[in-house]
């Protein structure tokens, strides 16, 4: 096991931009750290250049303590799991994982200690004389997960694992990720586009954007502290409402905002140096955007109610507002296209951004 540490990590192609720049970025040993971020952020070529398999332009990257910027990837001590399983077709399984630790030099008997403890592990046991191809998508994964840990690495580096499995399945896989980690302890770096992976299977995210690392955290602290819009946006699904409007007076308890679709709402946040007037953004997630009377709610049009049993979300079309507000509420609460209705949220459930995107900061609850 080991921790991992860039300082001023950079990327640049030959002689054009930077595609990332100053990553600072440090995983303690033993942790499991998600990066997300939409497709092209540099969340892929961040862990190819933690692999080796991409050059480091500029920066430092430290494993266990020493400079890995020279050291070729096969000797830095990691094992990596692609989105691909890249298996050997004619090999059984047991070969399969096998393979690397033959051309390795090592002993009949610890090849064969290390491949039945891995398979053990991740319950394909009872599958080593078979081949690849009578396989289900999930085992082959596993066969794939089990050739990374008979090198016993200091650190696993995934790269989109789930990706070509079904929704069902990818569920399933999750638990044995999050087992898999509680089980060998080691530092694990996983790389996804699907946020609910990372809100599940996380000590610590790291999203990121345009090769720059927006924030990091745990999963409840971005969820609930977004430092910007884009981490706000970006963390919870469905997304968060933004409401744009302008502060109409700042408060004891926090900023009140006069929106633009109509109607006001108080946020408690520390105002900084924000004045009356001054243009602003309102952020609300779903299950806090509730339906409200009163002169103060802000107004929309149902436009589509999906029912999920437990509860619903409603779709509304606010004025000024070219997305639809989302409102998750009771199954039991009646309402259908082109029903018109107010909508509010609580001082303490409602974001403040600065035009610039950054979040102000929340006032205790």
């Amino acid at each position: 096991m080991a921790s991992v540490q860039l300082r001023n990590v950079g990327k640049r192609y030959g002689d054009g931009p930077e595609v990332m720049s100053d990553i600072q970025l440090h995983i303690d040993d033993g942790e499991f750290v998600v990066f997300v971020g939409p497709s092209g952020c540099g969340k892929s070529t961040l862990l190819r250049m933690i692999a080796g398999l991409e050059e480091i332009s500029a920066g430092e990257l430290e494993i266990g303590g020493e400079r890995m910027n020279e050291v070729p990837a096969a000797k830095r001590g990691i094992a990596m799991v692609f989105q691909s399983y890249a298996l050997y077709p004619h090999m059984s399984l047991y070969d399969n994982m096998a393979f690397g630790l033959k051309l390795a030099g090592k002993s009949r008997a610890e090849i064969d200690a290390a491949v039945r403890r891995a398979a053990a592990i991740l319950h394909i046991d009872h599958l080593l004389e078979r081949k690849p191809k009578a396989l289900s998508g999930g085992q082959r994964q596993r066969v794939a997960i089990g050739r990374a840990i008979t090198r016993q690495p200091k650190v696993f580096l995934f790269d989109e694992p789930l990706s070509n499995l079904d929704a069902a399945l990818r569920v399933k896989m999750r638990l044995e990720f999050a087992r898999l980690h509680q089980q060998l302890k080691t530092t694990m770096i996983y790389v996804t586009h699907d946020q609910v992976e990372a809100m599940t299977l996380a000590d610590k995210i790291v999203v990121l954007s345009a090769g720059r690392v927006e924030q990091v955290g745990a999963p409840r602290a971005l969820y609930h502290h977004p430092a910007n819009r884009f981490v706000a946006g970006f963390i919870g699904s469905p997304r968060m409402n933004f409401l744009p409007g302008r502060v109409l007076s700042i408060l004891p308890e926090g900023v009140a905002v006069r929106l633009d679709g109509g109607g006001e709402l108080l946020t408690a946040v520390a105002a900084q140096d924000l004045t009356p007037g001054d243009a602003v953004t309102v952020g609300v997630r779903p299950e806090h955007l509730q339906p409200a009377s009163g002169p103060a709610a802000l107004r929309a049009r149902v436009a589509a109610v999906e029912s999920l049993g437990d509860c619903a979300y409603l779709y509304a079309e606010a004025p000024d507002s070219d997305e639809p507000l989302i409102s998750r509420i009771s199954d039991a609460q009646n309402f259908a296209a082109g029903d018109e209705t107010g909508f509010s949220a609580l001082p303490h459930h409602c974001h403040l951004f600065h035009q610039d995107g950054q979040a102000l900061p929340r006032l205790p609850h």
